[in-house]
């Protein structure tokens, strides 16, 4: 009992020692598994991502088909958007009723049309062009005063006065003019020439009703109403209208760009003779317009045939291979591309030259669609453009996907709610998984406290085992 006992007070001696050694080694079994052995880092690791995996996998694989999904949507509104700016153009009056017109002589001017105007050729005869008034004073030295008073400067019912002070120059004059408030289209400059300078007044515009008129008020010096008389005679460039006929037919003009005399029709002049102008049908815009419809498309068919597409050697699908929105884009797309414009005497796309191909695009025959804009101009225009026109019921049927409260908008909402909570779940799995890792931590970490201690107990024991049996075999006990 004695060796017992003195066993179990060495014991606690060494157990007190034990706890000593324990509390200044805690850097060291800080480090998980150092004091057991056990890697715990690894077996925590490996715990929570087993724990994790399915969950993960789930949100990965919903995040990476969602994000699929609105690339595909994406791609399809481009290929939408593409054909309905397309079939904008189709719906303008202006493409389908464009003209050109000339001048045989480019050296009398040029013409530009509106769609009012009409096929024809005319005779055109410029006799004088339209010019704006000039008059200019006499010569003074660039210096001097001009000499106090009032100047009015008039042009038809319009009047301006410009008070001139006893020290204004010349080019005082010029810049109170050029300044004045409601000028009624009066330019001034000085010229300075080789007598000294001149002040120059220009009427804004051309034509007569445009020409000036200056005086002086009665109390005006006599040096300004001198310079009132001078710009008030008449000089080498007085106002005038632009004379010219077109087929015999007298017609002025203020302006040399003569617009009215013909429907839809304006000839800028340049000079004066004989010409001839003609006006033609211009087809090229909606032929223009037409093919960009084709083009169009074809490339939104082209994405559409990605975007849908199987191929069955890989087993690789489209992103929205039997999506009920691609779908239903295409079963409206092609209703109304099939169907026929009643009332009108084309009727169909394949008559003006618009035909499927077997694999699916369209293809544009230039000569039918020539010989229909040539004969039938009005009609083409109706087939795209009119109330049952496939412009117009197309452009309706897409508005119905690509608009901001459309159908591709609104799915594209929902797949971005549908991130924004996979977002959340993600985070939610994340902070459930560092609270388990954690508590496993603590959990291995307390076994492996608890096992270095079981270990430094069991070497004590044996260690003291080892002493009291070498004691009585010394002892021959």
């Amino acid at each position: 009992m004695t060796t017992i006992s003195g066993l179990t007070s060495t014991s606690t001696s060494t157990s007190s020692s034990s706890s000593t050694t324990s509390g200044t080694g805690s850097a060291v079994l800080s480090s998980a598994g150092i004091g057991s052995g056990l890697d715990v880092n690894s077996i925590v690791t490996a715990l929570v991502n087993a724990k994790k995996s399915g969950p993960q996998a789930e949100i990965t694989n919903r995040q990476t088909q969602t994000n699929a999904i609105l690339a595909g949507l994406a791609s399809l509104q481009g290929g939408l958007t593409s054909l309905q700016s397309a079939l904008s153009k189709l719906t303008l009056t202006s493409t389908f009723q464009s003209f050109g017109a000339t001048l045989a002589d480019s050296t009398i001017g040029s013409a530009t049309t509106l769609s009012s105007a009409q096929p024809g050729s005319y005779s055109l005869v410029v006799n004088n062009l339209a010019a704006a008034q000039k008059r200019a004073s006499g010569a003074y030295v660039a210096s001097a005063a001009v000499g106090a008073g009032t100047l009015t400067l008039a042009v038809g019912a319009n009047s301006v006065d410009v008070a001139v002070s006893a020290t204004d120059s010349i080019a005082d004059v010029a810049a109170k003019i050029n300044a004045a408030s409601g000028n009624p289209g009066v330019n001034a400059t000085v010229v300075n020439g080789a007598s000294g300078a001149q002040l120059l007044l220009s009427s804004a515009k051309t034509g007569v009703a445009n020409g000036f008129t200056v005086t002086a008020s009665a109390s005006s010096s006599s040096g300004l109403s001198t310079l009132a008389t001078q710009l008030n005679t008449a000089g080498a460039t007085e106002a005038k209208d632009a004379s010219l006929s077109l087929d015999g037919i007298a017609i002025t003009s203020a302006s040399n760009s003569v617009s009215g005399a013909i429907d839809g029709v304006t000839i800028n002049l340049t000079g004066t003779g004989s010409t001839t102008l003609t006006v033609t049908r211009d087809n090229s815009a909606a032929t223009d317009a037409i093919q960009g419809f084709v083009d169009a498309y074809n490339s939104y068919e082209k994405t559409v045939g990605t975007l849908s597409s199987y191929d069955s050697t890989t087993g690789q699908a489209g992103i929205l291979l039997g999506d009920t929105t691609l779908n239903s884009a295409k079963q409206q797309i092609s209703s109304v591309l099939s169907s026929k414009v009643s009332g009108n005497s084309i009727g169909s796309l394949a008559v003006l030259g618009i035909t499927r191909q077997a694999d699916g695009s369209l293809a544009l025959d230039s000569s039918k669609l020539s010989a229909a804009l040539n004969s039938n101009p009005s009609a083409v225009q109706d087939l795209f453009a009119g109330t049952n026109g496939y412009a117009t019921k197309l452009n309706t049927a897409l508005d119905g996907f690509t608009s901001a409260s459309g159908v591709i908008a609104t799915r594209q909402q929902s797949l971005n709610d549908s991130l924004t909570k996979l977002n959340t779940q993600q985070t939610q799995l994340d902070q459930r998984m560092s609270v388990y890792q954690q508590q496993l931590l603590d959990q291995y970490n307390s076994l492996d406290t608890l096992m270095s201690q079981l270990n430094n107990t069991s070497s004590y024991l044996t260690s003291q085992l080892a002493a009291l049996e070498a004691t009585y075999t010394k002892s021959g006990k």
